[in-house]
């Protein structure tokens, strides 16, 4: 009863102390507070070219959400992210892609958005809708810039 208590909390506070420790010495996590400056420091040496990327932005959408009686709405903006070079191909679908985010956010329902992970289901649903219509190998990602439920 008691002893046991006693045992696990003097056990719980040990090993927070040990975590701690670890953390703040840089055993776990990198480095610590003494390190840290010296590696930033050398840290602009290390920093290395961005591949090239592109975008192509899409047109935002007011969609209404659930039954009439409940008048909800869901705006939302994004942008894709496109191989270099191929913005002009992928902007010539945007009709095309915006009717597929058009239809699939209509058909969702409420309760789906409220989940926690709702943003990261809907939008690789989205994204892998959008490679469909576009292709592969040109959009290689989709960029939530706005989403919200009013």
């Amino acid at each position: 009863g008691k002893k046991g208590f006693l045992i696990g909390a003097v056990l719980a506070l040990v090993l927070g102390a040990g975590g701690f420790y670890a953390v703040y010495s840089g055993m776990i996590l990198g480095g610590g507070h003494e390190t840290q400056s010296a590696e930033s420091a050398h840290e602009g040496e290390d920093i290395a070219a961005l591949e090239p990327v592109a975008f192509v932005p899409l047109e935002p959408l007011v969609i209404s959400l659930g039954n009439a009686g409940q008048n909800r709405h869901l705006r939302f903006r994004a942008e894709l992210e496109v191989e270099p070079g191929t913005e002009a191909d992928v902007a010539k679908l945007t009709p095309r892609v915006m009717d597929v985010l058009n239809s699939y956010l209509r058909a969702v329902d409420m309760p789906d958005l409220e989940e926690p992970t709702a943003l990261i289901n809907l939008r690789a649903q989205m994204l892998r809708r959008i490679q469909l219509v576009t292709g592969e190998g040109r959009v290689r990602d989709l960029l939530i810039l706005e989403f919200v439920v009013t």
